[in-house]
């Protein structure tokens, strides 16, 4: 007869090989893989719930929710969870999907992962090379030079006119 703790043990187990596992899990962040680490109650203090819930536990904001996506002003996008610059206002393009995207960060900002969270179907993800911070996805569609598609959310960001 199963009892609830073998199920809960076996659920757990299957969603980590799906890749589906909650993200205390799997986050480096646990592990302190990053040079900027904060508790779960100090990411709280700071951060709102919607940047909480994008940032910390790989989340998305409602496309076209964002100030930052019809933001083309010269500046740079920084990490809003430490303030690493990540993107120049030049990799910026508007690529009609309702969050704000870019051709390419800035050298030694981001960090990538395989995201399986859609059972069948693999998108790269990107975090703040720094602190972890989830930013978005990395698609195959963008326009030249790179081809890529670094689509964020925009409350992982914070914009510094030049």
């Amino acid at each position: 007869m199963m009892d609830r703790r073998y199920f809960l043990s076996r659920t757990i187990c299957g969603l980590t090989a799906l890749g589906m596992a909650p993200a205390a899990f799997r986050t480096a962040a646990a592990a302190g893989a990053f040079e900027i680490t904060r508790t779960t109650a100090e990411w709280k203090a700071m951060l709102t719930p919607l940047q909480f819930e994008v940032m910390r536990e790989e989340g998305t904001e409602p496309a076209f929710s964002s100030p930052l996506d019809k933001q083309y002003d010269p500046g740079i996008y920084h990490c809003r969870g430490c303030d690493l610059p990540l993107y120049s206002s030049d990799a910026k393009f508007d690529s009609g999907t309702g969050w704000p995207s870019f051709t390419k960060p800035l050298p030694d900002a981001i960090a990538t992962k395989e995201d399986r969270k859609l059972l069948f179907f693999v998108r790269t993800e990107c975090h703040c090379r720094r602190c972890g911070s989830h930013l978005g996805h990395i698609f195959d569609d963008g326009p030249p030079p790179t081809g890529k598609r670094h689509c964020l959310n925009g409350v992982s960001l914070k914009f510094e006119p030049a």
